[in-house]
């Protein structure tokens, strides 16, 4: 599958320069919403380094993920990376 804008949604605005969360969904796997400018609009919908994505898988081996934004390029892209909750 590919990334679809409209099943990338922020749930959790904040202000100033603090994380938002995002609460996405699709039938990519993991490792696939990890690669290097997944979101192809992050800028554009206002991903910032350090903003949370929840991402649910919902095919076959149904989920759910944690990532954060670990970059997000001049031409707008965004990439996350798999969180770390301890």
């Amino acid at each position: 599958m590919a990334y679809v804008t409209e099943q990338w949604n922020c749930v959790i605005p904040c202000v100033g320069d603090q994380p938002k969360v995002w609460l996405a969904y699709g039938t990519d796997v993991h490792t696939d919403v990890d690669a290097a400018d997944f979101v192809q609009d992050g800028a554009a919908k206002g991903m910032k380094v350090n903003d949370v994505v929840i991402y649910v898988k919902t095919t076959a081996t149904i989920g759910a993920t944690t990532h954060v934004v670990s970059a997000v390029t001049a031409g707008g892209a965004a990439t996350l990376s798999p969180a770390v909750l301890a």
